[in-house]
């Protein structure tokens, strides 16, 4: 099925990059190698998936400080609508973004408008047939969030696609608002070690499985990082593998992979085509820094026709 629009429910926040050669001790310190600041959380799935064609709508909420005024800057750059307007009694939130000499990351999360979302806010929120709707877990952390979205969702007609990826503080989420998206969910997207949050299950190809069989109406994929991800769809766990690149920094690399797997899926592709296609976006956006380096169509068009897979990891289960 094709779809003509992604309507996206997380965050936009502002990131604070600053790559460091290695966290800091308890009470140290530690002098950063490069810093930035550039919008970030949701903004990285959004570009991700506009960057391939797919028309997209933000409809978080925003604050109107300068932060608020760099994320909205951003968002219109990479031609995404924005729904609501700027909350003015707050800014929007940012993150603290460590990137070690590994390329592995680590974040600290100051809220701000973004967490004030309210049932009034999705009342001109309409999703129909031939749109895909994007949640993300860090919308059901904060109590106004919540409350809005797990009152919204329900309403939502069969036919509209819904996406979750819990992202990495699901062992916080409520187990209520768990299971009404798993209830719901078309697709779960997650990585590796969120599975295993989820499931208790360390092995990702096991943890698929179990997550699979919490979905009641959807599928689950799992991010398993420079192998590419395991696809559990129509009955089947298919081993999509990664491509071999050289890693700079992986912050934004799931969000790469969540942008291109559903702007690929609106396109028509097949899921384990738009998977692959997913693997290829969030390799690509690893080789740059920063968070958001998802590559646009031409681009990952050209990687693809050049680029070879990783072999498959030992021991992989299907």
């Amino acid at each position: 099925m094709r779809y003509d629009r992604l309507l996206h429910l997380g965050h936009v926040v502002v990131d604070l990059v600053l790559e460091v050669p290695a966290l800091p001790e308890r009470g140290g310190d530690v002098l950063a190698t490069r810093s930035e600041g550039t919008p970030g959380g949701g903004f990285n799935v959004m570009a991700a998936a506009a960057r391939q064609g797919l028309p997209v709508t933000y409809a978080g909420a925003h604050g109107a400080g300068p932060f608020g005024d760099r994320a909205r800057a951003a968002l219109r750059a990479e031609g995404i609508e924005t729904l609501l307007p700027p909350r003015t009694e707050g800014d929007t939130g940012f993150v603290v973004c460590l990137v070690d000499a590994e390329g592995e990351r680590t974040f600290v999360t100051s809220p701000g408008a973004e967490a004030t979302l309210t049932p009034e806010d999705l009342t001109q929120l309409r999703p129909g047939p031939g749109d895909v709707v994007y949640l993300s877990g860090y919308g059901l952390l904060y109590e106004a969030n919540r409350a809005a979205l797990t009152g919204w969702v329900p309403q939502l007609a069969p036919a509209v696609t819904l996406v979750v990826d819990p992202g990495p503080l699901v062992h916080e989420i409520p187990s209520a608002a768990l299971e009404l998206l798993t209830a719901r969910a078309d697709w779960w997207s997650c990585n590796a070690r969120e599975a295993e949050l989820l499931t208790a299950i360390a092995d990702p190809s096991a943890a698929a499985h179990a997550l699979q069989s919490r979905l009641k109406r959807g599928s689950a994929l799992v991010r398993t990082g420079p192998d590419g991800c395991l696809l559990h769809h129509d009955g089947t766990l298919d081993v999509i593998p990664g491509f071999a690149v050289d890693a700079v920094d992986l912050n934004g690399a799931g969000d790469a992979h969540t942008g291109a797997f559903m702007a690929a899926l609106a396109q028509g592709l097949a899921p384990a085509a738009a998977a692959r296609r997913a693997n290829a976006a969030a390799a690509m956006a690893v080789t740059a820094p920063g968070p958001a380096t998802a590559p646009d169509a031409h681009a990952l068009d050209d990687f693809l026709r050049q680029a070879r897979p990783a072999p498959v990891p030992r021991g992989t289960t299907s």
